[in-house]
């Protein structure tokens, strides 16, 4: 099956002067044919059934910035990385990790694996894990599996951290315990 036409098999000779070559037709594409050119990448490595490759490789999650002279106020929500270095105001969900840089502010509600705070963060903290550095400032409260706090950072608020299952546990002595940390 061919993707165009032949110009040479039928084409008549064009009018004009002579000797000045006709140009050939634009290729012709039938619907749903997709011709595709194999990339240096792909001659290295061997044949395999489309899908394989992508379940192989883990999915490489890009970053998102905020400049440092940027003010916006809104909501992130997706998945991939976001770095704030400017001003952020509204809430913060992402299926990623969120870095705050030195200097930073975000005012709103944060969620994330992994969340590292070096700028100002004014409002709640929910993640797997929490680093505070040391030009760290924390308003709010905060909940995590780990948390790692360094010398010279503020926080102001509740912590709770070292939790896996937020579900009733059970002490040592048989008392059921509603949530973690509470008596």
């Amino acid at each position: 099956m061919a993707l165009w036409k032949d110009s040479n098999a039928s084409a008549a000779p064009a009018a004009g002067p002579v000797g000045t070559p006709t140009p050939p037709p634009p290729p012709v594409q039938s619907q749903g044919v997709v011709n595709m050119t194999s990339t240096s990448r792909d001659t290295d490595r061997p044949a395999s059934a489309p899908g394989v490759d992508a379940q192989r490789r883990p999915r490489e999650m890009k970053e998102s910035v905020v400049a440092a002279d940027i003010s916006i106020e809104g909501k992130i929500e997706g998945t991939g990385h976001v770095r704030i270095a400017g001003k952020f105001k509204g809430d913060v969900h992402v299926e990623g990790n969120l870095t705050i840089d030195a200097g930073a502010h975000l005012t709103g509600q944060v969620h994330a694996n992994t969340i590292v705070v070096g700028g100002e963060l004014n409002g709640n903290i929910t993640a797997q894990r929490v680093d505070l550095l040391e030009t760290g400032i924390v308003n709010g409260d905060v909940k995590a599996a780990q948390l790692t706090v360094a010398a010279g950072s503020r926080m102001r608020g509740q912590v709770e951290f070292g939790w896996a299952d937020k579900g009733a546990s059970k002490r040592p002595n048989g008392d059921v315990v509603q949530g973690p940390g509470r008596a």
